[in-house]
């Protein structure tokens, strides 16, 4: 906090003979800086915390100007009226006397014999020996908080609202409250600091928030490097000092290291799964032990699920699967993770569903998630984890950018031909087969491509495929007798209707 004096202080300082006349009520109020002053409006020049001393010599004559000359004084924050006599006033005048007391000033005689230099002094002194017991004090704080880090968050905040006799209050990364001492917060604090936070529209947000005239709350990131893991905010009486915010600096360091201690740890564990999944990737005949490292990664019926997602460029499969290790975090959970150049491999527990794998995803900016493909694959037993990936990628391969993750099971009748190596050879089989229905139909000014495409979607059904294509099914029949004899086939063998049905589909 902010050096002062209280007046009361330099009253009991026998030396200097001091008298107060009024404004007892005051003498709580700290000097911040004590100066002379002989002018009829010496408050233009003055900002709060002055001790002015004067003889009187620009005191207004009449009682109301006077008046009014305190009570300018009193309203620009002067903290007390050092009046020598002897001089152009013999006695402190009454009228002063009386408006000290009304507005609680306090109003004291300083003697003849007394100088202004020797008080001015003595409250330099003062102010100094203060200014160095707040070094000392923080030098010893330091020390305190750098051993209390060992035990923890709790203890650091602990010292550090020993240090500044403020409340201490941890904010997580999330903007919910995980610790406070002395005591529970306010709702009214908690929202003064959520509303700064969120105005600011910065992870790394740092200021003061003076939400009254006795209330100062100073925030400060707790960060280290690029990550930001909440912040740290004191509550405090008045604006912290030059050597109060070293200390908040030196809490918040200190949080931000135990912070990282478990991410560090995340980060170790995170490349450790990764390694196990590429070396049974690899080898599948691994030892044991290597299996036992993916346990964590299945349900407790020991089945898994894999997340697959496709992306632009390796960079935003990068970028994804940290905003993935991010979800996964907040719910204590491991990252089991393949990363192939643009594609990444996530491991899910098998009572994972479509929903929560989307859900991972949720935290990407719009315009990264509308870029990236996703599938999921039914759950498998950890030890065919291999097998879950390979469905998933193909799921993957079928869905559209940004579309939720689903099973390849899920497209059924629309994710074939979303394969560039099946829509080649379909391309190619459907250009062979129906070459000669296109071609009478080009000579003949026929519909036989449309008219067997309606009959095959219609399962053989005449009426329905009559009544799709508009005609009757008595030209239906004689249309399909004119195709079987132009392919030289039978309709009525169900491989023969199959492979038809893909070539038409195919084509269109």
């Amino acid at each position: 906090m902010s050096v002062g004096i209280p007046v009361r202080w330099i009253l009991s300082q026998p030396e200097l003979g001091l008298v107060l006349k009024g404004g007892a009520a005051g003498l709580g109020r700290e000097i911040a800086l004590a100066l002379t002053s002989e002018l009829t409006e010496p408050q233009q020049w003055l900002s709060g915390g002055e001790l002015v001393l004067t003889t009187g010599m620009g005191l207004p004559l009449s009682r109301p100007d006077r008046l009014r000359y305190l009570r300018d004084l009193d309203s620009v924050g002067v903290v007390g009226v050092g009046f020598g006599v002897g001089l152009s006033h013999p006695a402190v005048p009454e009228d002063l006397v009386e408006a000290a007391d009304e507005l609680g000033l306090p109003l004291f005689e300083v003697p003849l014999p007394t100088p202004f230099g020797a008080i001015t002094k003595k409250v330099m002194q003062r102010l100094a020996e203060q200014e160095y017991e707040k070094v000392l004090r923080a030098s010893r704080s330091q020390p305190r908080m750098t051993r209390a880090a060992i035990q923890g968050v709790p203890a650091v905040i602990k010292e550090l609202s020993a240090a500044l006799s403020a409340t201490a209050i941890v904010v997580g990364a999330d903007g919910v409250v995980t610790d406070a001492h002395p005591g529970p917060v306010s709702a009214e604090i908690i929202d003064k600091i959520t509303e700064f936070l969120g105005t600011r529209g910065d992870g790394a947000a740092s200021g003061v928030i003076h939400t009254a005239p006795d209330v100062f709350i100073a925030v400060q990131a707790i960060a280290a490097g690029p990550a930001t893991h909440g912040h740290l905010a004191v509550v405090t009486t008045t604006t912290l000092s030059p050597v109060d915010q070293v200390l908040l600096g030196h809490a918040s360091s200190l949080l931000a290291l135990d912070f990282e201690k478990p991410a560090r740890l995340r980060i170790a564990q995170n490349r450790l799964n990764t390694q196990a999944i590429a070396m049974l990737l690899e080898e599948p005949t691994a030892l044991d032990t290597v299996w036992a490292h993916l346990t964590p990664a299945a349900d407790r019926a020991g089945r898994v699920r894999a997340l697959v997602l496709r992306c632009p460029s390796a960079e935003t499969a990068e970028r994804v699967v940290e905003a993935v290790d991010t979800r996964l975090a907040t719910q204590s959970r491991q990252l089991f993770a393949h990363l192939a150049e643009d594609r990444a491999a996530i491991l899910l527990a098998g009572t994972d569903t479509e929903e929560s794998a989307e859900q991972l995803l949720r935290s990407l900016p719009a315009s990264v998630r509308a870029s990236v493909r996703a599938g999921i694959s039914a759950p498998h037993p950890l030890r065919r984890f291999a097998a879950a990936i390979e469905h998933a990628e193909l799921a993957a391969s079928a869905a559209p950018p940004g579309a939720s993750p689903q099973e390849l099971s899920a497209r059924a009748g629309h994710s074939l031909l979303t394969f560039p190596e099946a829509r080649r050879v379909l391309g190619a089989v459907s250009e062979a087969m129906l070459a000669p229905l296109v071609g009478y139909d080009e000579r003949h000014d026929t519909n036989l491509v449309d008219s067997l495409r309606a009959y095959l979607e219609a399962h053989g059904q005449w009426e329905a495929a009559a009544n799709a294509l508009g005609v009757h099914r008595h030209t239906l029949r004689s249309r399909i007798v004119k195709i079987e004899s132009v392919l030289g086939c039978r309709l009525d063998t169900a491989r023969v209707r199959a492979e038809l049905l893909l070539a038409v589909i195919a084509r269109r």
